[in-house]
């Protein structure tokens, strides 16, 4: 493994867990593209997919145990960070960088700047703020 470190937010995840979105899944797996990645999430995609389940059941409309097969194999990939343990400055720097389109997101722009990683994001909006503001480490 090379230890290319990649945080996973909340919309890849909601994905990965979707009917439809087996491509996602795979990559996820030991032996898909993403297999030499340190995978990464702040405890808030953990609470978050918690709090949604039954809308993941729902618009996947597969059983709820293969949904729930499908987040045990995602969540044991991802190693989760308590988000009290990121610097202030990373997170002032997250803030500022994404408080004029989603605050929701500083978590996972704080985690990013603190591994110094990239983020994993299909939010256009999201990565468009970002890059605009001088923030260009996706995947």
């Amino acid at each position: 493994m090379n230890g290319r470190r990649i945080v996973v937010d909340a919309n890849i995840a909601f994905r990965a867990l979707s009917r439809g979105r087996n491509d996602l899944v795979a990559m996820l797996r030991p032996a898909g593209r993403l297999a030499d990645s340190r995978l990464h999430a702040p405890r808030f995609l953990f609470v978050e997919l918690f709090k949604h389940k039954e809308r993941i059941v729902r618009a996947s409309r597969l059983p709820e145990a293969e949904i729930i097969e499908s987040l045990h194999a995602l969540v044991a990939r991802i190693e989760f960070h308590n988000e009290a343990l990121i610097p202030i400055g990373d997170w002032m720097e997250a803030y500022r960088l994404c408080s004029p389109t989603d605050e929701k997101d500083t978590a996972y722009v704080a985690l990013a700047l603190h591994l110094d990683a990239k983020i994993w994001s299909e939010d256009e909006e999201l990565k468009a703020g970002l890059r605009a503001r001088g923030f260009d480490r996706f995947l």
